[in-house]
């Protein structure tokens, strides 16, 4: 059976764990751990303006999220482009209000302090990237 994106993103949202692999100048490889939601077929990953991975996608917006399942033997690699969100800046931007959704998805509950997290997201330049899947490779048992 041919393994499809939709498929494989039906069962990366009963996940939340993955690595995101960016490329650096040179080309090698950079791989960092996240976290991330699904929505609307993208990976939705919360992250700082100032770290490699988000100056990698700046300059190169291919990346590949990586799922592992070891249990199972499972794992899918997603191919995709990363489309940037803008850094948060105030604690009641639009991008601050997004994090706050990402927080909820990922978390499944809500922060004990919202005014606190929303100053956290600006103090850490905050920003969300979606992840469109293009293809993905892998086995699923």
């Amino acid at each position: 059976m041919t393994l499809t994106v939709e498929h494989a993103m039906a069962w990366a949202s009963d996940r939340k764990h993955a690595v995101l692999i960016t490329l650096r100048k040179d080309g090698r490889a950079q791989s960092s751990d996240i976290s991330y939601a699904v929505d609307d077929g993208a990976f939705v990953i919360s992250l700082t303006a100032t770290r490699a991975k988000t100056a990698n996608m700046r300059r190169d917006s291919r990346v590949l999220v990586h799922i592992t399942e070891p249990g199972s033997w499972s794992y899918v690699s997603f191919d995709g482009v990363a489309e940037l969100g803008d850094v948060t800046t105030e604690p009641d931007d639009a991008a601050a209000d997004e994090l706050v959704d990402y927080y909820r998805r990922v978390a499944g509950e809500d922060h004990p302090d919202w005014e606190e997290y929303r100053a956290a997201m600006v103090s850490e330049q905050r920003q969300l990237v979606r992840v469109r899947p293009a293809s993905a490779v892998g086995q699923i048992h």
